[in-house]
């Protein structure tokens, strides 16, 4: 294909392929609190990170504004579309991890990743399944202390920006 994607298109997998193996992709990641506090976390179904607990969140494509790919994560992710001024944008992150989505042996992936708090009243049963397989939702203590959660997540309540937000 030689004519540029849409926005909010997906790419074919071998040009995916060559992407994840030679730049970072960018992504948004949504730290989804409910009114009490807790943090929602869903269990992978994909590399990377696949079985792990992690926050909901996707990558932006090509053409595709910010705004636009906030409303269209939030929809496949939670079911619901948010709007980035719902959000409060916590700050950029970087994910190495040493796997990709497509499980091909040889290189991993890197998100650069930007991280917006959100606050929801939700029900796990309506939440979307194609991406995690299973829902928690964890106090940051609970996420912290578990071992399934991924340390990606968990950088987002023990970073300086994390503290900064607390004080």
């Amino acid at each position: 294909m030689n004519e540029e994607p849409k926005p909010g298109q997906w790419l074919e997998p071998a040009d995916f392929n060559s992407i994840v193996r030679l730049t970072p992709l960018v992504a948004i990641d949504l730290i989804v609190r409910s009114p009490d506090g807790r943090v929602l976390v869903g269990r992978r179904n994909n590399e990377p990170a696949k079985g792990r607990f992690f926050v909901p969140g996707g990558r932006i494509t090509k053409n595709e504004t910010l705004a636009a790919a906030f409303r269209r994560i939030s929809l496949v992710e939670l079911g619901v579309e948010k709007s980035m001024e719902q959000a409060r944008f916590l700050g950029v992150y970087e994910h190495f991890y040493a796997t990709n989505n497509l499980e091909q042996p040889g290189f991993g992936t890197h998100y650069v990743t930007l991280a917006y708090e959100v606050t929801t009243p939700m029900q796990a049963a309506s939440l979307p399944k194609d991406q995690h397989a299973e829902y928690l939702w964890q106090t940051e203590a609970e996420l912290l202390r578990c071992p399934e959660v991924h340390e990606n997540t968990k950088a987002y309540f023990t970073s300086s920006q994390a503290n900064a937000r607390a004080s």
